[in-house]
This record gives structure tokens, sequence and C-alpha cells, in this order.
């Protein structure tokens, strides 16, 4: 027998249970995010990594980019 997770929110101290079309748009809501996070995460690592291949290119560290920026 598979168990099935209940999901519950606190709304002004009283608990209650999502079901039906609440536990769908809450799902679906927290899918959203977590597709959120993992893009902002893949558009950081590919910032850090073109970045990281410019100052490869120009053969200067970063700390050496920061002054000429200054």
């Amino acid at each position: 027998m598979a168990t099935q997770n209940k999901i519950f929110v606190q709304i002004d101290n009283e608990k209650i249970e999502l079901t039906g079309a609440e536990l769908d748009n809450f799902l679906a809501d927290r899918q959203a995010l977590q597709n959120q996070r993992a893009e902002s995460e893949a558009a950081f690592e590919a910032r850090a990594s073109a970045k990281a291949a410019l100052l490869e290119r120009l053969g200067i560290t970063a700390e050496e980019a920061q002054l000429l920026l200054s």
C-alpha cells in the first residue's frame, strides 16, 4: 500500500490541508519555483564560465580586471 503525503499550510495560526484545486495550484507553483531556481543557477554558472573564459583569453586575473575597472 502506497502512503500518500498530505500538504498543510498555516494561515492566521490555522492549519489547513490542501486538497483538490488548491493542492494542484500549490504543486504547480512549487514546481515553477524549482524550475526558476534551476534556471537562475544555470544562468549564474553560464555567466561565471563566460567571465572565466574572458579572463583567460585576456590573460589576466580577476584581481587585475578589478584594478582596471577601478
